[in-house]
């Protein structure tokens, strides 16, 4: 096991030790699935995002962290093109798949799906079968991504899958690619996303923020920036306990209301594509060409086109007006950020922060009355820089910036004010900034 500590000290530097037992955990169950042998350990982490919400799949900007919670896959290649999963998690049943270039989904839900869709996107992409695999995964806590708290659970279990196929086909694509693909295959489980997760799962550097342009170039790459976090301070998550499921309707309904805005924008400024595209605009003279609300159908019934949404009916009303200004203003927050981070400026990084989230919960309708208790209960401690919701909402975390000396502090007051406003109990912790998705290391069993 010297091998395998060693390969844990390069990702979790002084946690090493601790991540231990999970590890040796994992390979027993593998073998106890799959025989003895040798395996490939790869893992994925979560992530939260300091700001820059629901920017992503409009072509805006985003600075999100990864965090040292993983989603853990061992994985032994076969050469039968078939691929044989298990979880240790008891809610997910075994699985198994033949991979090809047009891979039938499993049902909706089914956790398969989210390696079916990687495979069969390498699959297309490299013109052949990709090799199968035997693999396990392990997400649980403490150590795993939490579910449907915001922190991109799911995104990490693509990344991680797309990996270990990567990896077995001998494919070392760029970040770039290896992050469309991965966005890709989401689309494959069917939320319409952007590429922010799959960007910070790959490409993550320690004790950094990521900032990332979601705009391609000419040439297909993004602007990337690895970011220090501010010295001094701790990123702490608070896990609200209320999960979400982000294929739900609503997520996809305030995509189709950023589409819906560009649509509409577009007969007076013929030339933009994304509500990046108007960011240097004032918003007073957008907001006069765009609804409160409207349906679905009302905007066919105008040629309004709102591209392959799932699960949007076409009387779902959309809140164009409102949608559209979260993410104008949003975009305008994170570089900011980015700005006064490297000024050193933090309390009005904490500003911008609580500013998102009012645009959050206003705005895009993503937060949820734990979520605001969680924020208001995060500022009410001194030299706190900024509360806000991460994710996608509709429950998971909120994130804070905290001096190191009040951690403790941090964590009772609002742990206390949190069960007493919501009856519930919250997960607060702090977050070590981690390296990206890769292989661990290779163990004979």
């Amino acid at each position: 096991m010297e091998q395998l500590l060693d390969g844990l000290m390069e990702i979790y530097g002084n946690g090493a030790e601790a991540q231990l037992p999970r590890y040796r955990a994992a390979l027993d169950a593998f073998r106890e699935c799959y025989g003895p042998g040798p395996v490939h350990l790869l893992r994925a982490p979560g992530r939260v995002n300091l700001i820059g919400e629901h920017t992503d799949y409009n072509h805006g900007y985003v600075l999100p962290v990864a965090l040292d919670r993983d989603v853990l896959l061992l994985a032994r290649p076969r050469g039968d093109g078939q691929v044989r999963l298990a979880n240790m998690e008891r809610d997910f049943a075994d699985c198994s798949f033949s991979v090809s270039d047009a891979i039938p989904p499993a049902r909706a839900g089914d956790w398969s799906n989210y390696a079916r869709g990687p495979a069969q996107e390498l699959t297309r992409l490299l013109g052949g079968p990709v090799p199968g695999f035997d693999g396990l995964v392990s997400a649980a806590s403490p150590f795993g991504v939490p579910r449907g708290a915001g922190v991109s659970s799911s995104s990490a279990l693509t990344v991680a899958m797309a990996v270990a196929f990567a990896h077995f086909a001998g494919w070392k694509g760029s970040g770039a690619e290896m992050a469309r693909l991965c966005s890709d295959a989401e689309w494959y489980v069917g939320t319409r996303g952007g590429i922010m997760d799959q960007f910070i799962a790959l490409l993550a550097e320690g004790g950094h923020a990521l900032f990332l342009d979601c705009r391609p170039n000419d040439d297909g790459d993004f602007c990337t920036r690895p970011v220090p976090l501010p010295a001094g301070y701790r990123l702490l998550v608070m896990d609200s306990g209320v999960r979400h499921t982000n294929t739900r309707n609503e997520f996809n309904q305030r995509v189709a209301a950023c589409r819906a805005g560009v649509a509409l924008l577009r007969r007076g400024l013929p030339h933009i594509t994304h509500l990046r595209d108007v960011e240097n605009s004032g918003w007073s003279g957008l907001e006069t060409q765009l609804p409160e609300e409207v349906t679905v159908a009302a905007l066919r019934g105008q040629n309004v086109e709102l591209g392959d949404l799932p699960n949007v009916p076409e009387d779902a009303r959309l809140r164009v007006r409102a949608c559209c200004r979260h993410v104008w203003t949003e975009n305008r927050r994170v570089l900011e950020t980015l700005e006064v981070l490297g000024s050193g400026d933090i309390r009005r990084v904490g500003s911008l922060l609580d500013e998102a989230h009012a645009s959050a919960a206003a705005d895009y309708r993503i937060s949820t009355p734990e979520l605001d208790a969680l924020t208001n209960a995060a500022r009410e401690v001194d030299g706190v820089a900024g509360a806000r919701l991460t994710g996608a909402g509709w429950g998971g975390c909120v994130i804070s910036l905290v001096p190191d000396g009040q951690v403790d502090e941090f964590t009772t007051h609002v742990g206390r004010v949190y069960a007493d406003k919501t009856g519930r109990e919250a997960t607060i912790f702090p977050c070590q900034a981690g390296p990206g998705a890769g292989l661990v290391t290779v163990v004979e069993l």
